[in-house]
């Protein structure tokens, strides 16, 4: 049996317009940040604004996605020798 990798929720670094929670909740979900949004502020409409609260609510207790690993060499190049 193979073991599936667990996911995890993060705040998006890549996807956020002001603290990634909904582009977060995009990648979880694997759709459109847009969409999130829009449910977002749908949600917050009809909840009386209580969507709004549990904004900073989230932004605070999900962690952000980790940093990506440096894609650039640790070590400088060595430069050219003159013949």
């Amino acid at each position: 049996m193979t073991e599936t990798p667990v996911r995890r929720l993060y705040r998006s670094r890549t996807e956020r317009m002001i603290a990634g929670v909904c582009g977060g909740f995009a990648e979880y979900a694997n759709t459109d940040p847009t969409v999130v949004r829009a449910l977002f502020i749908l949600l917050a409409v009809f909840t009386g604004g209580a969507a709004l609260l549990a904004y900073p609510i989230l932004w605070v207790i999900v962690p952000e996605e980790p940093a990506p690993w440096p894609t650039t060499p640790t070590t400088p190049p060595t430069p050219p020798t003159a013949a």
